[in-house]
């Protein structure tokens, strides 16, 4: 019986994946605009994505603390929170099944290797969107909060559009970045590795978790509607009162010019 442990790191919001391509000159297992998969020999690899998730199989700790810091220069908006997900591989005969940090295989190759690394890089990912979102919604019910004490928003118009640029982009990256809705095409054509996908799926939650993220984005949208609402319409009292005290300024100004 062989084990190997899978550590997903979360290292940045992007790689540059050509760079690091570049800077490897090796043969890889899988190369596309999203992702690099290296083999180095004794069930070894390492899996690059574009989304700034790096997944590391039968490394040490040594080996991936290099490894990270040597694509540092490839890294666009580091994370310095430290994400992480760890699992393991074990090979055994019998039938495919899905423990709670284990996935037990009767069969190990590159590509049962490079689905179960796919799976796991969706799933960090998912707990970095998940942060992300959960950020968001926390200072939208403080700015609630705020409203409801005081009657008025604690934000300023600029403010408020950099918070729905940070909103928009968040739903942007997840729109562009998770696959759970689309199999990789490895899979296709081998009953084993669509049940191996299928299954990893179901055991990290993979749909559940991109549903709750995308309902808090959706509370999200709905607060910063209302927000933007409350804003046009001190916007346009405050033109209002502004015409009106003109309009009276005109007035007075008549006025006087017809009495003097």
């Amino acid at each position: 019986m062989k084990t190997i442990k899978l550590s997903a790191l979360v290292v940045a919001n992007q790689l540059d994946l050509k760079g690091i391509k570049a800077f490897m000159d090796l043969k890889t297992l899988a190369d596309s605009s999203s992702e690099l998969l290296y083999s180095f020999g004794n069930d070894k690899y390492q899996y690059f994505f574009n989304y700034g998730v790096v997944v590391f199989a039968n490394c040490s700790e040594e080996e991936i603390k290099v490894a990270v810091r040597t694509i540092a220069p490839y890294m666009k908006m580091p994370n310095e929170q430290g994400l992480r997900d760890d699992h393991e591989i074990t090979v055994q005969e019998g039938e495919l099944e899905f423990e709670f940090d284990q996935l037990i295989v009767d069969r190990l190759d590159a590509k049962v290797m490079r689905i179960a690394m796919f799976n796991l890089a969706q799933s960090v990912a998912l707990d970095f969107y998940h942060q992300i979102s959960e950020t968001l919604l926390t200072e939208i019910r403080g700015f609630s909060r705020v409203l409801e004490t005081t009657g008025k928003l604690s934000i300023n118009r600029k403010n408020m559009l950099k918070f729905i640029g940070r909103a928009l982009n968040t739903q942007n990256d997840i729109a562009d970045n998770i696959y759970i809705f689309d199999a990789p095409e490895l899979v296709w054509d081998d009953e084993y590795l669509d049940k191996l996908h299928k299954g990893l799926m179901k055991h990290f939650d993979l749909r559940v978790r991109f549903s709750e993220i995308e309902y808090t984005l959706r509370i999200i949208e709905d607060n910063l509607s209302v927000f933007r609402e409350i804003s046009n319409q001190s916007e346009n009292t405050m033109l209002e009162r502004i015409i009106v005290v003109l309009i009276m300024v005109e007035v007075l100004n008549l006025i006087i010019s017809k009495l003097f």
